[in-house]
């Protein structure tokens, strides 16, 4: 079926981000996987083609457009090529909501010129060696002391943890306040007491900075709390995330995608038996089975974006596309490295790197199980 999600000018900022991906990116990601982190000048390249914020204010120097389409785009053309590395749809797609809606005047003209030009990368601090997707369990703490804050903690599993210069972290304000006693601050690059543990290994995305946080009384200046009043951070990180659960959504979906065309060549050209391996019926029935599932998936996502642009994309909703796509990815690629028989366990074929890269997405931004839960709950039970 035809795909209408795109307009003209989608298309024409897609063959953009593909010059620049083919340009600055392809060529050295497999260096960057051996090195564990991407320079941070490739994000700086990034901004000057107005690849991030696009939501920000025209006045900070982004283009003023609430449209989800545009950062389809990108993480479509990023998965296109399997560069895992970039950190930027959670810049984009996750982080930009913190900096846009919550941040009053003084805070927009200190941080969104730097977040749309690269030159300040953003991360998020959730996780916590002891608490995961039960975000009230944090220990982390935020103790006002006149103008400032004590910041008291540590997280892990964070990414662009390393490269990050501002990180949103979450922290009990109030820890007898339950939900209503956490609070979003943002800690920056060079802050007293704020230090990074090692950049973590991954069994895949092995390019992308995943590092531990450390926070010894960090004094954060009152002024770079989030939003207008403290014990709201609950509340501001739940309202986030059906956009975070639909941005890995639509990685899901185009990982399968291009995985299954690869494929698909593949059992063109691979012969056995003295004849393409397409030509098997248990070939054939496999890639039916696999497009058919990846091409609904794909229209279910497609209409979420819609619904998230018009600002009806619900909790429910997301969490749906979360899980059903991630879980498809992940039989989608698992099933095609089957197909591509030995050569699909080296890593000089793009089957394997996307199979351990793929392994996460059923984990992060809130595992299968907690979407199925959110899903359960919602049917009054």
């Amino acid at each position: 079926m035809q795909r209408d999600l795109f307009e003209e000018e989608h298309q024409l900022f897609r063959e953009t981000v593909r010059e620049f991906l083919a340009r600055e990116v392809a060529p050295h990601h497999d260096q960057w996987e051996k090195d564990g982190i991407v320079p941070r000048e490739v994000w700086k390249k990034a901004g000057e083609i107005g690849m991030f914020g696009f939501g920000v204010p025209e006045e900070y120097g982004g283009a003023g457009i609430t449209d989800f389409r545009y950062n389809a785009v990108i993480v479509e053309e990023v998965i296109r090529i399997g560069a895992s590395g970039l950190g930027y749809s959670l810049h984009n797609d996750v982080m930009a909501p913190y900096f846009v809606d919550l941040t009053d005047d003084e805070q927009k003209a200190r941080w969104l010129p730097g977040f749309v030009s690269g030159e300040l990368i953003t991360a998020v601090g959730m996780t916590e060696p002891g608490a995961g997707s039960d975000l009230q369990g944090i220990r982390t703490t935020a103790v006002r002391e006149g103008n400032h804050y004590v910041l008291n903690g540590q997280k892990t599993f964070i990414t662009n943890g390393i490269n990050s210069d501002l990180v949103v972290v979450v922290a009990k304000t109030d820890p007898a306040a339950g939900a209503r006693g956490t609070s979003l601050l943002v800690v920056e690059r060079g802050m007293e007491g704020f230090s990074r543990g090692r950049n973590l290994e991954k069994i895949g995305m092995h390019a992308q900075d995943t590092a531990e946080l450390f926070f010894d009384n960090v004094r954060v200046p009152a002024a770079n709390l989030l939003g207008a009043a403290e014990g709201q951070g609950f509340f501001q990180l739940m309202g986030n995330l059906p956009q975070e659960r639909l941005s890995i959504a639509v990685m899901a979906v185009a990982a399968a995608e291009t995985v299954l065309q690869t494929t698909i060549e593949y059992c063109k050209s691979r012969k056995a038996f003295g004849r393409s391996i397409g030509s098997f019926q248990n070939t054939r029935f496999v890639l039916a089975e696999l497009d058919t599932e990846v091409e609904i998936a794909r229209h279910y996502v497609d209409k979420c974006i819609r619904a998230l642009n018009a600002k009806e994309l619900t909790v429910v909703d997301a969490a749906k596309a979360k899980w059903w796509t991630t879980e498809l990815q992940t039989k989608v690629i698992d099933r095609c490295l089957q197909l591509h028989g030995g050569y699909g366990y080296m890593m000089e074929y793009p089957v394997a790197k996307a199979w351990v890269d793929s392994r996460v997405q059923t984990i992060y931004g809130g595992t299968t199980e907690i979407m199925k839960e959110i899903i359960g709950r919602s049917f009054g039970f």
